[in-house]
């Protein structure tokens, strides 16, 4: 009998479709009060049906910001008539933006108070050495990071390469195994560094699901270097 396709759920781990949205205005290098929005929609709808071909379950609110999305989008597009003082479209979507920005930075300030026994039992990382030995400003990675991280490596992958007729499939229990073995050896490593040049599509997809999970499992953590965009991942 053949495994069921492995689904990975979107749980409190990972960012929501307002963290999303954040991803895609910084990305762009838009102001939230003058957010393209066609792009912006077009941008999220594609995230969204790259996340349902991994077999990454969304959850409701995801869909629910993207029909919000469409339509303002649809909105911008109405005639505007003079003399009419209609509120711009794009605030309906600036303003949860700003207040969700506001209450994550509390949460992050409240993050970094100190809790007592809050080290107790964790295995000592070279994260901390890592971070500490940068002059340049060194950030969490999420989801969304990781994703396009994941793209620019399917860009890579030669036509040639993209579809795998081997019988035999390795499961993602299969690889957090085998990663697991590279960062007890390691420590910590690139993502880029886990993908051979002549890697196969099929095997892209099960590393990035089995580092998804081992991130669920809090076996990992994953930091960003600002000034070079290289994303490393620690054994945790």
């Amino acid at each position: 009998m053949s495994e069921e396709p492995y689904k990975v759920l979107l749980d409190d781990v990972f960012e929501g479709p307002m963290d999303l949205l954040i991803h895609l205005i910084r990305k762009n290098e838009v102001d939230i009060y003058d957010i393209p929005i066609a792009l912006i929609t077009d941008q999220y709808l594609g995230c969204l049906n790259l996340m349902k071909s991994l077999n990454i379950d969304l959850a409701g609110d995801f869909i629910l910001m993207a029909a919000i999305l469409a339509q303002i989008k649809s909105r911008m597009l109405l005639p505007v008539h003079e003399g009419e003082d209609e509120e711009d479209p794009r605030m309906e979507i600036a303003r949860p933006i700003l207040e969700y920005l506001e209450m994550k930075s509390a949460a992050e300030q409240l993050a970094e108070r100190n809790l007592l026994g809050d080290s107790t039992f964790i295995r000592q990382s070279d994260i901390k050495d890592f971070l500490s030995d940068q002059d340049d400003e060194v950030i969490s990675v999420g989801l969304f990071e990781l994703i396009d991280a994941f793209q620019k490596i399917l860009k890579n992958i030669s036509e040639d390469q993209r579809i795998d007729i081997t019988a035999d499939k390795m499961s993602v229990k299969d690889k957090i195994s085998k990663l697991v073995d590279i960062f007890e050896d390691k420590g910590s490593i690139t993502f880029e560094e886990l993908f051979s040049a002549d890697v196969l599509k099929s095997d892209v997809i099960l590393t990035f699901l089995a580092i998804l999970e081992m991130v669920k499992l809090c076996l990992v953590r994953i930091a960003q270097h600002t000034q070079s965009g290289v994303i490393r991942l620690f054994y945790l």
